[in-house]
């Protein structure tokens, strides 16, 4: 359990934040957590199965985490033994670097703390990390990003369309199959084999970003 001021330079040395289980439901706290802590300044990362492909505040859901992207703090609003699964799925990755596991109140689970506590894993429960990021004022330098989707064409012919979305703008659930969605970073990064194939059709010269908005007009 990490004390408060080692808490709050954690959170001002990081730029991303993984937030497990922020669906499109209005409702629930982790959908308003998305957007809280991107006006703050970090690149939030909403990340819901169901819902990918959407946006909560202009960001999109993915459906994982991504492999190949350096994952510095895991914000779980989940409940207890679905929380669970995502520790384990994180630690049986081998990470070199683990990331810090926020429990949001309601999501603790003992067996999974144990095993971090074992694995020597940073980690925070009984605090809600948006309440913390406010009653400490904390804030850092905003990260824009464009970000890209590719889902299945609906005339069922099987193609792919690729697509470019400017920093900030919404989208509707696709109505066809999500095939990935993710933000330049998990463009430049992830393992994926959508943006490892963007990745190899980059020209000489070009930016993977420019390489990304090109093919998204063929």
């Amino acid at each position: 359990m990490l004390k408060v001021d080692d808490m709050s330079k954690k959170l001002s040395d990081i730029s991303s934040i993984h937030i497990i289980g922020a669906s499109l439901n209005k409702e629930r706290t982790a959908h308003t957590a998305v957007g809280e802590i991107s006006q703050r300044g970090w690149r939030v990362v909403p990340i819901h199965p169901r819902d990918a492909g959407a946006t909560i505040s202009g960001i999109p859901i993915r459906s994982e985490i991504e492999d190949g992207v350096e994952i510095e703090i895991v914000v779980l609003f989940l409940a207890p033994e679905r929380a669970r699964e995502v520790i384990k799925k994180l630690m049986i990755r081998h990470i070199s670097c683990p990331p810090l596991i926020w429990f949001q109140p309601g999501a603790e689970d003992e067996i999974s703390i144990g095993w971090l506590e074992d694995a020597g894993w940073k980690f925070v429960y009984d605090d809600c990390i948006v309440r913390f990021i406010e009653r400490n004022d904390l804030k850092r330098p905003k990260i824009s990003s464009p970000w890209f989707r590719q889902i299945i064409d609906e005339d069922e012919s099987g193609c792919s369309i690729w697509t470019v979305h400017e920093v900030g703008e919404d989208s509707n659930l696709p109505s066809t199959k999500v095939e990935w969605v993710g933000d330049l970073v998990e463009l430049k990064l992830s393992n994926h084999i959508i943006p490892k194939y963007i990745r190899a059709l980059v020209d000489e010269n070009e930016s993977i970003e420019a390489c990304a908005r090109r093919l998204a007009l063929q």
